[in-house]
């Protein structure tokens, strides 16, 4: 994932809510040429991925391969988790 550059007003930003404990500050920032990276310490593998989807959800992008999904649920009016090729594959397998 390429870092997202930012300025020094928004590092501020990010580190008052990584005080709160928030995960909305994780993430790989560039700032001045300098990589900044903030993630969680000692995750597990499922704890990772669980995080990856969960990031991918909130951006409308498909869990497994990041594509931008454009279709919606009709019975709750949320975008599918996954983009129409892989729901072809998973979701409505015989």
């Amino acid at each position: 994932m390429k870092p997202k550059s930012i300025k020094s007003d928004e590092l501020t930003k990010i580190f008052s809510s990584l005080k709160k404990g928030e995960e909305s500050s994780i993430g790989s920032y560039l700032i001045k040429g300098v990589r900044l990276q903030i993630s969680k310490f000692n995750l597990s593998g499922a704890e990772r991925v669980q995080l990856l989807y969960k990031r991918r959800r909130a951006q409308g992008l498909c869990i497994v391969c990041g594509a931008k999904v454009t279709k919606k649920n009709v019975a709750t009016g949320n975008l599918y988790r996954l983009c129409e090729t892989h729901r072809k594959k998973i979701d409505k397998s015989e």
